[in-house]
């Protein structure tokens, strides 16, 4: 039985908000992000709870898989991210 393109479990909607997040410090990369500009460029201006609690958790587990730095409130792709990223776009 199929589902409806809306319908999203939790673990695919962790995945999509970790690939926006990553997507965005990596486009923006050199610009430095904080985590309040991400979730403001992800979600919008004035997000709810479960969009801002979805954005920083992004950031933590990107920054536990080694593709961000969350330093201070800065999360910064790392070197591995930026060079998959640019073998990718190649």
């Amino acid at each position: 039985m199929g589902r409806s393109d809306d319908s999203w479990t939790t673990g695919e909607g962790d995945v999509a908000t970790e690939a926006a997040v990553l997507q965005l410090v990596l486009n923006l990369h050199p610009t430095l992000l904080t985590v309040n500009e991400i979730v403001r460029e992800v979600v919008g201006e004035d997000p709810g709870f479960a969009e801002r609690d979805a954005v920083e958790r992004a950031v933590r587990d990107l920054s536990g898989a080694g593709l961000v730095h969350h330093k201070d409130s800065f999360a910064i792709p790392t070197r591995a991210a930026l060079r998959f990223s640019e073998l990718v776009d190649r």
